[in-house]
């Protein structure tokens, strides 16, 4: 069942984020409030695209968040090999997504607390980023 569901999941996934499917969306509420004076604006009219967007909506919660998942838990598997490569890197960072929010929060206070100290290069994201974008 969870394969079955991740195939799904990810053709869909994909699907939705490409420029076709925002113009079908479009064409389709196009067309749909064209037809209105044909319809008369009815409560039939009405309810038929508020009943099919609440279906597609409440159908791509469920898409997204199993993308969400499986990208956010490959992404901490990459950071948790990067941990273990990287000689300097402390490893008891490995797996703290699981821990409760308070704990995490209270782990990067301490973090920023370290890096205070610091001046320069050390405490400055801003020169890293630059010194990154530099070495294309």
């Amino acid at each position: 069942m969870d394969k079955i569901f991740t195939a799904i999941s990810s053709k869909v996934s994909s699907a939705a984020g490409q420029p076709v499917a925002f113009i079908i969306a479009l064409v389709s509420i196009g067309a749909w409030g064209v037809s209105g004076p044909l319809f008369g604006y009815s409560d039939t009219w009405q309810l038929i695209v508020n009943t099919s967007t609440t279906i597609v909506t409440f159908l791509m919660v469920f898409v997204i968040q199993n993308s969400q998942n499986r990208d956010g838990a490959a992404m901490q598997a990459k950071l948790d090999e990067l941990l273990r490569a990287l000689e300097k890197a402390r490893e008891q960072f490995i797996g703290i997504e699981h821990l409760p929010e308070p704990k995490i929060v209270e782990i990067r206070d301490a973090l920023e607390r370290e890096v205070e100290g610091k001046s320069g290069k050390e405490a400055s994201a801003d020169d890293s980023v630059e010194y990154l974008l530099r070495r294309r």
